[in-house]
């Protein structure tokens, strides 16, 4: 399915897929998460065309060093497979199932879910990003989880097809996770992103968009040196340019939740448009999963329960005076 063009701030977003599409994604009530060490640190490659410089950054005592394959370096486009990764994590431990660092998923619902084509390119473009993200290599003492060690490895360490169709193209893919990445997702060292971080168009524009949501939190606002601002970004560009896509930047408007401004003393100010609140999902009772089997015989009562908590993410997050009688109520629908 194509994408239906919505209403752009300012022109400067992607058009989205139709909401009907996310159906997959949100049956596990997948909202968009994103893992604070890489969105605190430059482990991306903000390059359009491939990367093959060795990256080294070092800030308040964390220092990384990057270094890619053949293929170049993985991309801040090519994150989106690890944020789909996250998201689905976490979706399966807030519905208390299992997980493992090993993801089989299905292509097409992680390109419409990343925003996405879904043309016959968009899967090889989408194997390109795999061989980035393993080829990768990342050396750091980033704290995850409550682990601080000096450790070298891939953003994935393995991935694989697990089936094609007649004509090659990928069905569905088995992904490992690294260790370091799936201890931050244990650990729930994850933050909510806006869907809308997907339809940003340049590479910039998502950086941004992530130090924002790591520092803004719950305050008001953030203040950042323009000097700060690109060592953190991990762009390559002249401090002269980079200010000037700043400005760019400010006059266009486009980060999701956040607005920009330009303060005397070579500042950025960062500010929230309006309160992030991270609602809970809600929890039900093992007597509400019971009577959930009784009225489903034989259904996966926690992929009923993930499925019921992805209709009330996407209706707003409503407070619900009892979690249980709205989940069985939901249930007795279905299963009428």
């Amino acid at each position: 399915m194509g994408r239906t063009a919505v209403a752009d701030r300012a022109g400067g977003l992607l058009p989205g897929h139709a909401r009907g599409d996310f159906f997959l994604c949100d049956i596990f009530g997948a909202i968009p998460k994103d893992d604070i060490a890489s969105m605190e640190h430059p482990l991306f490659s903000l390059a359009t065309r491939p990367d093959r410089r060795i990256l080294s950054y070092e800030h308040n005592g964390v220092g990384i060093t990057v270094t890619p394959s053949v293929r170049g370096l993985a991309t801040i486009h090519d994150k989106d497979i690890l944020i789909f990764c996250i998201s689905q994590l976490m979706a399966a431990l807030n519905a208390g199932r299992r997980v493992s660092r090993r993801l089989q998923l299905k292509a097409h619902d992680l390109l419409v879910a990343t925003n996405r084509e879904t043309s016959g390119d968009s899967y090889r473009r989408l194997r390109d990003a795999f061989e980035r993200l393993a080829g990768t290599r990342i050396t750091t003492n980033i704290v995850t989880g409550e682990t601080e060690t000096t450790s070298g490895f891939g953003l994935i360490e393995s991935w694989e097809i697990v089936r094609r169709t007649r004509g090659g193209r990928m069905v569905s893919v088995a992904v490992t996770l690294s260790e370091w990445l799936y201890r931050a997702v244990l650990g729930k060292a994850v933050l909510t992103l806006s869907r809308d971080y997907f339809r940003l168009r340049k590479p910039l524009e998502r950086r941004i968009y992530e130090l924002a949501r790591k520092h803004c939190g719950r305050q008001d606002s953030w203040r950042v040196s323009v000097d700060t601002l690109l060592k953190k970004s991990g762009s390559t560009s002249p401090r002269r340019v980079f200010r000037r896509m700043m400005r760019d930047m400010i006059e266009e408007q486009n980060l999701p939740d956040y607005t920009l401004a330009e303060e005397p003393g070579d500042l950025i100010r960062v500010t929230r448009r309006e309160a992030l609140i991270e609602t809970p999902p809600p929890v039900l009772s093992e007597s509400a999963l019971d009577q959930a089997r009784a009225l489903m015989p034989g259904a996966d009562v926690h992929s009923l329960a993930a499925e019921w908590r992805g209709v009330w993410a996407r209706t707003g997050g409503p407070r619900l005076r009892s979690a249980d009688a709205a989940f069985l109520g939901w249930l007795r629908k279905q299963a009428g």
